[in-house]
């Protein structure tokens, strides 16, 4: 098997183009739209990593270790102080997103209050994301309920005072509107399983609008295109010996 940097060059010589998704997810809707954009993005010649984050502060991530939540209300409203304030606590980076020459990284940013989840904050302010982003291009996506430009925001202003460059954003929105795609995620996250009613009131499940994947494949491709558009030929490399991770 050839090490990860012969396997970014093409038979042509040609470097294909390297996509790092870095992202955090509990409920696995981040990690929906990291796989549709990973296929698409692979599919037009890119090599792709995926970083999945853990939250291991010892401060809130018990709560997250389990589906459903204990006290939803109570788990849910006791993440609201670190995000008025915030706060950055101890997550587990993959080693992908630790180090590497990536020319495209891309966040997968939950909306937790309005604003980016403590995992990814807490990422985009480490060194190994300033080793990450520095000189390089970097996208983001916000999934949410319904408000994500904070989210986005925040996102972009952090990567940027770490270095990179930033080139685009969208957001993904759960199903149902405000009001009853939040009474669909406090049912979720109280029951561990999407139902019909809560409360009385006929709500959807839990998960992005249908239309998310459509959404996805389109952004990676337009992302792939921007990648094509540079010159990333290069000599041949001579044969070399083989050698014997929400979201």
């Amino acid at each position: 098997m050839h090490d990860r940097k012969d396997a970014s060059v093409s038979k042509a010589g040609a470097k294909r183009p390297r996509v790092l998704f870095i992202y955090y997810t509990y409920t696995r809707q981040s990690l929906r739209v990291v796989e549709s954009m990973a296929a698409v993005l692979r599919e037009r010649g890119c090599d792709v990593a995926q970083a999945g984050l853990e939250f291991t502060d010892n401060r809130w991530a018990e709560r997250f270790t389990r589906m459903p939540l204990r006290h939803a209300y109570r788990d849910l409203l006791g993440m609201l102080p670190a995000q008025i304030r915030g706060a950055t606590g101890e997550i587990g980076i993959p080693p992908e997103a630790r180090e590497g020459d990536y020319d495209l990284i891309c966040f997968g940013s939950p909306t937790w209050f309005f604003r980016p989840s403590v995992p990814i904050r807490s990422y985009l302010k480490s060194d190994e994301a300033r080793r990450i982003l520095a000189g390089k291009r970097f996208t983001a996506f916000v999934v949410c309920r319904r408000y994500w430009s904070i989210n986005l925001r925040s996102v972009k202003k952090l990567g940027t005072e770490l270095g990179g460059t930033y080139v685009d954003g969208i957001h993904f929105s759960f199903a149902g509107g405000q009001i009853r795609s939040l009474l669909s995620l406090l049912s979720y996250f109280g029951k561990g399983e999407n139902r019909e009613r809560y409360l009385g009131i006929k709500i959807p499940p839990s998960l992005l609008k249908p239309d998310y994947l459509d959404q996805a494949r389109a952004f990676a491709n337009q992302l792939a295109d921007g990648l094509a558009g540079e010159d990333r030929t290069q000599p041949a490399p001579a044969p070399k010996a083989q050698a014997g991770m929400g979201g």
